[in-house]
């Protein structure tokens, strides 16, 4: 799961504390040792078995792009091949490549304003910090302004914030963030910045630059920035080499501060109604064409390392069904070694996150070979690269299938399953926008299992996990997770405030409970085999925000 779990933990802090200060002593290396070997039942040791491998310290946090990383791939194509799967990478190989990309800013640019006669250069971390470009070592850019409010295209709520505006060949600048009057899941999808620029990129732009709000500017001074701009960041190459851009040839070239934004639009009439519409919370600016050209230089340095998908798949039965597929997603690698702990360690195993969900993927597989009934659609296994660096693998499988893209009828994700306490109900992140809400509940329940709500939808879950990928290729897609009912939450959050990326998220976590990892692996088959086994496939609600917006199967 991407840290952008951690905006949550703020309101979970106080009693998340309060359960540390009561815990209790904490057991000896050797109590450690004894009770991670005690035995379980078999289903339980299976699943057991795969987390002690994969999150073991000699994996060193399975960071995407390491020999561990390529390690651990080659332990999950063997457990697709004792579980019967066929390869479904590339060229007859579980494996399939996957060309990762990084890239940041190789020196600080240069950003200069024009009016008339009359030039300002920026000043580097006070106005403007540079952006890489994963297409080009070289960006040269000197084109007219164009501010664009939040940047936001949204036609189903009669939202334009390029109304009245021509941006071809123009420099976008927007600010960051969403305005309310969204649900939690579209805001996050607007919010981001990517989306932004690929509605920038179908409006014509030259490129974007990044506002700072005023409220960001009292919550975060634009001067901490400076200790990141020029941390790697990560895509994917294409066939020529460049990085993959969901804005292809319109990129991000800098982020402004409120000063380097009025040094820009210091003329233009527009700008200090719009500063004061967003301090006020209004949620509509109003865009304007600037007087100002701008000017901008940057160097970006990249480098490519490869890394890879592992995909098996299980054929379809039914002559009629066979050639659809429905994708069972979990991402195999973690964040890596880090900052030491208080007990100073650096490895940040990532047993829960998401060594679990592999574990349940792989066991899943099994209920199908163990079944003696082959499902009706034909079924893949993939467990994706680099999550944790944007989702990198499976946008790349998303636009790289190993299958025909138009065959793939679902995708079900299994990302950081939290079992240390007796679930009660699952939950399933966009689970009302399809179909597949009814599936998951119909599923769970012959299980014994209900199905519980969102309980953080300001955190706009459901784009923020490899599902979301294919939901951007209009795929009906859903996120599981064990329910918050009963004690879920409190153990949940106590999960959260103590292990989520930290090096205890391992396997000597005590309050592991192996039978309820059984439980998700058996709510996680029902759930695969009725969409693999149902008369017709997923679709979309009709409608639907997402549905709509990725063109996908029943929304229109």
């Amino acid at each position: 799961m991407r840290s952008t779990l951690a905006v949550a933990l703020i309101a979970l802090t106080p009693a998340v504390l309060a359960q540390e200060a009561t815990a209790p002593a904490a057991e000896s290396a050797a109590e450690t040792l004894k009770r991670v070997n005690a035995p379980l039942p078999p289903a339980q040791a299976a699943m057991k078995a795969h987390v002690l491998f994969l999150a073991s310290d000699a994996m060193r946090g399975r960071d995407a792009g390491t020999q561990e990383y390529d390690i651990a791939a080659q332990y999950v194509a063997s457990q697709y091949y004792a579980a019967g799967l066929r390869p479904a990478g590339d060229g007859g190989s579980y494996l399939q490549q996957v060309p990762l990309l990084s890239f940041r800013p190789a020196d600080k640019g240069t950003v200069t304003a024009t009016r008339g006669d009359t030039s300002v250069t920026l000043e580097f971390g006070e106005d403007y910090l540079p952006a890489g470009n994963p297409e080009a070592a070289s960006t040269l850019i000197d084109a007219g302004v164009v501010f664009a409010g939040y940047g936001i295209v949204a036609p189903q709520y009669q939202r334009d914030d390029y109304r009245g505006v021509d941006a071809k060949g123009k420099v976008v600048a927007f600010f960051a963030g969403a305005p309310g009057g969204f649900d939690g899941e579209e805001r996050a999808h607007f919010g981001s910045n990517a989306n932004k620029a690929a509605i920038a990129a179908k409006k014509g732009a030259a490129g974007v630059i990044i506002l700072e709000t005023p409220t960001s500017a009292r919550v975060r001074p634009f001067s901490r920035l400076t200790d990141s701009w020029d941390e790697w960041r990560m895509t994917w190459a294409d066939a020529e080499g460049n990085g993959h851009l969901p804005a292809k040839g319109t990129p991000t070239l800098a982020s402004l501060s409120m000063a380097g934004a009025a040094k820009l639009f210091a003329r233009d009439k527009g700008w200090a109604a719009a500063v004061k519409a967003v301090a006020a919370g209004k949620p509509q600016v109003k865009p304007f064409a600037s007087a100002a050209t701008l000017a901008v230089a940057l160097k970006t340095e990249r480098k490519t390392v490869m890394s890879s998908n592992v995909a098996g798949i299980i054929p379809g039965s039914d002559p009629a069904l066979k050639d659809e597929v429905v994708v069972l997603t979990a991402h195999l690698d973690h964040v890596g070694t880090g900052k030491a702990d208080a007990k100073g360690d650096t490895i940040y195993n990532g047993a829960m996150d998401n060594a679990m969900g592999i574990a349940s993927l792989i066991e899943e597989a099994k209920r199908f070979r163990d079944s003696g009934k082959p499902p009706r659609r034909s079924v893949m296994f993939l467990a994706v690269t680099a999550e944790e660096k944007g989702l990198i693998g499976a946008d790349y499988f998303a636009h790289n299938p190993t299958v025909p893209k138009g065959k793939i009828v679902a995708n079900v994700n299994l990302d950081m399953p939290v079992i240390t306490y007796e679930f009660e109900d699952m939950i399933a992140f966009g689970a009302a926008r399809s179909t597949l809400g009814e599936t998951v509940a119909r599923a769970t329940a012959t299980v014994g299992v209900g199905v519980g709500q969102d309980p953080m939808p300001e955190q706009g879950f459901f784009v923020r996990s490899d599902h979301y990928r294919f939901v951007q290729q209009g795929i009906p897609s859903v996120f599981l997770w064990p329910g918050m009912a009963g004690v879920g939450k409190e153990a949940f959050s106590r999960f959260l405030g103590t292990r989520y990326h930290r090096p205890s998220d391992e396997i000597g976590n005590p309050e592991i409970k192996w039978d309820q990892g059984v439980r998700f692996i058996e709510a996680n088959y029902a759930i695969a085999r009725e969409i693999a086994d149902a008369d017709q496939r997923p679709a979309w609600k009709k409608g639907d925000f997402f549905g709509t917006l990725y063109d996908g199967y029943g929304a229109k």
